[in-house]
Parts: structure tokens; sequence; C-alpha cells
């Protein structure tokens, strides 16, 4: 984690002495191979350190801190941008990223003598060697692996949508002015955040009450799916404020969805395949992310907004009928269980 967090901050920064498109695109594809770190190292630490009924409030608590970023980026660049030059903003980030590496490091000295010991713990850490196999071979041959690759690949668009997208749709197709973006754009992302903390918080609440894992995040998964298909009102009602808050209702649902999935490879995975089986689903947004740039540009030159919402709200209901399968009421060793 500290060296992609690292990586991932320089190359941020160096994107502030870009003086070419060429510069650019390198700065911003140096960031790009930082990014994802975190995303699986930390599902990893998750399954060390918690039990299974805090691992999706775990999950969710860490998530939050993109949404956090997302709410605060929106009026920190309106004022950046109205005081200092813009390059201002790319080396603001980046140091910030770089400072947070001592906190790291303090962090993991304390608590490497605390790591959880307890007995649903210790039982998944001797897994391996109950299983007969290991390696990338063992997660790629997993069908599981492909279908939540398949359905991060086609939901985690609707977030990027909402993060990269909204705002613009509220200045060219709702008019509204950088200052009125900067006072209530942030909702949206607000919304996420709350999400991250609401899944993770619901999913462990149903465990507690004797829920089987599977079967409570069954229903989280499903609670998000029905909530996002409301994406098309966003750009029927008339009203901004209603939109936005339409918009955070989705982020918020879709916050929840994906919380709940990095929770699923935890409990689904051996310890020793948990970091390269969130690494292979989490390439599964990436590839997401490249395709639908190009799908929602393509809408919007053409046909606008409108055509957008309405995809956005179709792709989480079709991801849940993909992964339902793997919620089964059968248990295989580590796997997760729901029966």
């Amino acid at each position: 984690m500290a060296l992609f967090v690292g990586w991932w901050s320089i190359a941020e920064a160096a994107t502030a002495f870009a003086t070419t498109a060429l510069h650019l695109g390198i700065a911003r594809f140096c960031l790009g191979l930082g990014e994802p770190g975190l995303w699986v190292a930390a599902p990893k630490a998750v399954g060390e350190y918690f039990e299974e009924q805090k691992r999706s409030l775990a999950v969710g608590i860490y998530s939050m801190g993109a949404t956090v970023g997302a709410v605060v980026a929106i009026p920190a660049i309106a004022t950046i941008t109205s005081h200092l030059p813009w390059r201002s903003i790319f080396l603001i980030d980046g140091a910030v990223g770089l400072l947070w590496l001592p906190f790291w490091f303090w962090c993991m000295r304390r608590d490497g003598m605390q790591q959880n010991e307890s007995p649903t713990v210790v039982a998944q850490a001797g897994a391996i060697s109950r299983v007969n196999e290991s390696g990338l071979r063992a997660v790629l041959t997993r069908s599981s692996t492909w279908k939540l690759m398949v359905a991060r690949g086609m939901t985690d668009p609707v977030w990027y949508f909402y993060l990269f997208w909204f705002p613009k749709y509220l200045l060219s197709a709702r008019h509204l002015t950088l200052q009125e973006l900067a006072h209530i754009g942030w909702v949206v992302y607000l919304g996420a955040g709350i999400g991250t903390i609401a899944g993770g918080l619901f999913s462990g609440a149903l465990i507690r009450r004797g829920l089987p894992i599977g079967i409570a995040y069954r229903h989280t998964l499903l609670i998000s799916a029905f909530l996002v298909p409301l994406s098309p009102l966003c750009a029927l009602v008339s009203n901004s404020t209603v939109a936005i808050a339409l918009a955070s209702l989705i982020a918020f649902a879709h916050m929840s969805w994906l919380v709940t999935l990095t929770a699923t490879v935890v409990e689904l995975y051996p310890p020793g395949l948990i970091g390269k089986a969130a690494g292979l689903i989490a390439a599964g947004s990436g590839f997401g992310g490249m395709l639908s740039s190009e799908i929602i540009a393509y809408f919007v030159t053409h046909g606008g907004y409108k055509p957008v919402f309405f995809l956005m709200a179709v792709l989480h209901p079709i991801a849940l009928v993909l992964i339902w399968p793997i919620y089964e009421s059968r248990r295989a060793t580590p796997e997760l269980a729901v029966a």
C-alpha cells in the first residue's frame, strides 16, 4: 500500500509539470498504475484483521475515504482555481498523499502485534493448507472470479459517471455556475460516503441477527440494485436540487453495493488468494471504466445525457442476476457459506 500510494501521489504531483499532451498522458498513465494498489491490498488486510461480522463495515470505512475526497474536491477545486494557478491542484493533492505515508507506517507498527487471532480468522488462515489449490491459476479457474469481475466492470461505470460526468451535466445541461456547483454538487458524494457505511452496517447487522453471510450480502445487494434504476429521474425532473438529491440516492446505493462485493471477495477466497482475486476483480472495474468513458462520450455527443441516465439504470440489476449463484447454499472449504 505504501509503494502504490507513494507512486500515485508522485504521479499526481507530476501532472502539474506537464507541458504537452504527451507529458500529460504519461503522468496520468502513471497515476493509473498506482491507483489500484490500495483496492487490492486493503481487502486482504481486512481479511486478516477483522472477524466476519465486522468485515463489510471495515470495507465501508476505508471506502468512505474515496467519497470524502470527492466531497472535498468540488469546493476545494473551486476555491483553489479562484486564487491559484490550476497546476497547484495537482501539487497539493500529491503532497497530501505523501504526507499520508508516515501515518500509515506508524499505524502498521502500532497494530502489527494486534492482528486478529480469533478462532474464525485462525481457521481461515489455515485453510490454504487444506485446499489443494494456490496461486493465480486457482483464482482464474473459479467461475466466481469472472462473475465478480464482469459485475464490477458493469456497475463501477455508474459511479464513474456520477463522479466525473455528473458535475459536467450540471454545468452544461442544468446551467449551474461553478459557484453553485461548489455549494451543492458535493451532496452526491456525501450520499456515496453514507452508502459505504450503511452497506457495511446493514449486512453486519443481519449477520449478527443470525442470517448466513451469503444471505445477508444478497439482501444488501438486492436493495442497492432496486434503488439504482431511479437514475433516469435525474434527467427527467425539472428541478436541479431534486436531480442532485436523486443522484445522491443512487451514489448511496452504488457504494453500498461496492462495499458488499468487496466483502464478498474477502469471504469467498482463502487468505492466500484474496489479494490476487481482488486485483483481478478490480481489473474488471478498470476495463469497465475504459469502455464506459467511450460509450458515455458517444451518447453525450450524439444524444445528450438522457440516454446515459437510462443506461445507468439497468446495469446493477443485470449484474445482480449474474452474481446471484455465487451465494448459493453450498459450502466448499473456505468459500462463502449461506446455509
